[in-house]
């Protein structure tokens, strides 16, 4: 059976509000696909694409598209030059008719403002039409091309509404006459244009939710961070300006507590709060502030694992995966709604306390989270110490129930060896160990530090991991130790998948390796074979799996090569991240400030077409780079 193709993104505009966004083409368009499949292009909202067809036109005429700019305040103007007219009426071959077409979004609304404004000597009188394609697509179906979902459309009192999912649409477009067209609905005005002047026309579409799964958090805007010193790289001010913009734009909160502020993990596709990512661009953002840290930490901890549950993965103590709306559906697998399938959040969840707490959360916050750290680490240690188990952090291929792989590189081919093998079993990823001992000896420090029991007895626990992790990981292909790494995973066999890749590097500044081992990293992760100019490879390029466009085992992530930068620097190596900083630099000059979810490990900027943009752990990298050159004190 065919794998479905999910839609490219790289050339579409995409506005973000979460929980709404709004993605076109270049010149402001959004027009169904020929066939009848899904596509992101349209205004969606929680997971849901609501209207699919988006086509304006004057006259009959789209125009051709000239420009387009963004607005400081998030508007998007879409211009293009109507020849028709200029062909009818125009004594030169000067453009003189034009329509600008602004569109803004904000969480539960969207709008349009279309100008048509001419320089001609003569008046006319145009029509103004926008056609409007009503849908109720799930996200699901979108990212496997499936059929567009049909809606009943309302008419009543000039206004247009719809429902999908829970989800309540009502188009207004004032002194419009508004026809029904098949399935489509069209807006039109009939306006006079008198000689070198132009017509205002507009269109919204509000959107209400009586039982949300997420909700817009409260506004809040960031204070602009100040670069100053003459050292600074210029690349650095424009990227994070526009990266703290991008996390604003996907701030969301829980139902019934929106002061508990977290990142949504990206858009399109990830729209949502997620265990991993959520924790890790939390953690990553500290220097920003707490609040996103404390309500990260706040939300997952209301879902945090109380069963045993085989369909969802729940167990006690874990924190979960992802939050959507309903059962998603990709390829061969579903995910239920609230699904636990990860085997790194709980330990990632652990080190965001610790390290919200070291930053300066506050006694009473962090008190109240004990419950759920005391569960956390239950889950850890009984993970590790259950019958049959050899000691490491392990996830086992959930099949059609779940992700084959629960560590953050979750495709199915994710866990290769180096010849291409995949590896099959109980699966202990190289990262989550290093997450599970830094976990343990920081659960130790917290306990200790609120006269709670067990801290020793976890750092007897983490001791003794990093032992194991000394005896089994670490593959040598030379015989000598020089060209030492450890392996990317242990296999259901207990078998060192010899893959060389980026996830070594989440293991400095663990604690878990030695000095010298963490130098030996250092070498690996800054090597032609894994940096590859634009950020770090996922795989190496000298491995046979490579391939600079794979989702997992050749292109570069920001966040991965972020989180690497990161540890060098706590690891006290901050100069051997410089070679790492200045590809991402250069990575997000090329990507114009905004880095995607991923691209290609070849050396050069090319997009990953289907990659999140903004994703809110790429956003986080700028951080990273801006407190290592001291921005935020170092």
């Amino acid at each position: 059976m065919p794998q479905p193709l999910e839609p490219f993104l790289h050339d579409l505009v995409g506005q973000v509000a979460a929980p709404t966004q709004a993605w076109s083409r270049r010149d402001g368009q959004v027009v169904p696909s020929a066939d009848g499949a899904a596509d992101v292009a349209g205004l969606v909202h929680a997971d849901v694409v609501l209207l699919s067809g988006i086509e304006a036109s004057v006259d009959g005429d789209p125009g051709v598209p000239v420009a387009r700019r963004s607005r400081p305040d998030g508007r998007e103007v879409f211009t293009s030059l109507l020849r028709r007219l200029d062909a009818e009426h125009a004594d030169t071959g000067d453009p003189r008719v034009r329509l600008d077409r602004t569109r803004g979004v904000v969480p539960g609304r969207m709008e349009e403002e279309l100008v048509v404004a001419s320089t001609l000597d003569v008046d006319l009188r145009v029509r103004v039409e926008v056609a409007l394609q009503p849908s109720g697509t799930p996200m699901g179906a979108v990212r496997q091309s499936r059929p567009v979902v049909p809606v009943e459309v309302g008419w009543t009192d000039g206004a247009v509404t719809w429902s999908a999912d829970g989800i309540e649409v009502t188009v207004a477009a004032p002194d419009a006459e508004v026809v029904r067209d098949g399935s489509r609905v069209l807006l039109r005005w009939d306006v006079d244009l008198p000689a070198r002047s132009a017509a205002t026309v507009g269109w919204s579409a509000a959107l209400a939710e009586p039982e949300p799964f997420v909700v817009a958090a409260p506004p809040q805007a960031y204070e602009e961070v100040a670069l100053t010193g003459a050292d600074l790289d210029p690349r650095l001010a424009p990227w994070l300006a526009r990266s703290v913009a991008d996390l604003a734009s996907l701030r969301l909160a829980l139902p019934g507590e929106p002061g508990d502020v977290f990142y949504a993990a990206g858009a399109p596709w990830y729209f949502t709060l997620f265990g991993r990512d959520s924790l890790w661009a939390a953690r990553l953002t500290l220097p920003l502030g707490l609040d996103i840290a404390r309500g990260t930490l706040r939300a997952l901890a209301r879902l945090q694992g109380r069963d045993e549950d085989p369909r969802t993965g729940e167990q006690p103590g874990k924190i979960p995966h992802e939050l959507r709306r309903d059962d998603l559906q990709l390829g061969g697998f579903t995910l239920p709604p609230l699904y636990y399938g990860t085997v790194d959040a709980t330990p990632l969840w652990i080190c965001l306390l610790h390290d919200a707490w070291r930053a300066g959360l506050p006694d009473d916050d962090v008190a109240g989270l004990l419950p759920g750290l005391e569960a956390a680490l239950g889950w850890l240690t009984a993970q590790t110490g259950a019958p049959g188990a050899d000691g490491f952090l392990r996830y086992v291929s959930a099949g059609s129930q779940g992700l084959a792989n629960q560590g953050w590189k979750d495709s199915d081919d994710a866990v290769r060896f180096s010849d291409g093998a995949w590896a099959a079993g109980a699966i202990a990823l190289c990262e989550v160990q290093g997450y599970a001992y830094e976990a343990a000896i920081s659960g130790a420090a917290l306990l200790e530090a609120f006269d709670r029991p067990g801290g020793e007895a976890l750092r007897t626990w983490a001791a003794d991991l990093s032992e194991r992790f000394r005896a089994r990981f670490w593959c040598d292909p030379t015989g000598e130790g020089d060209e030492a790494y450890p392996a990317l995973a242990l296999d259901g066999q207990g078998r060192r998948v010899d893959a060389l890749t980026s996830n070594i590097g989440h293991l400095v500044g663990t604690g878990l390796l030695n000095l010298d081992e963490e130098w030996r990293v250092a070498r690996h992760v800054t090597s032609p074979a894994l940096d590859s100019g634009l950020g770090l490879r996922t795989m190496a390029a000298t491995d046979v799996p490579y391939a600079p466009l794979s989702y997992h085992c050749g292109s570069v992530w920001p966040h991965d090569t972020a989180i690497v930068v990161d540890g060098l620097v706590r690891a006290g190596l901050g100069e051997a991240a410089e070679p790492l900083v200045q590809g991402l630099l250069a990575a997000a000059e090329a990507f114009d400030q905004r880095l995607p979810e991923l691209w290609s490990g070849e050396g050069a900027p090319v997009p990953y077409p289907a990659a999140c943009r903004p994703q809110a752990w790429s956003a986080a990298a700028a951080v990273v780079v801006a407190r290592r050159a001291g921005v935020f004190g170092g």
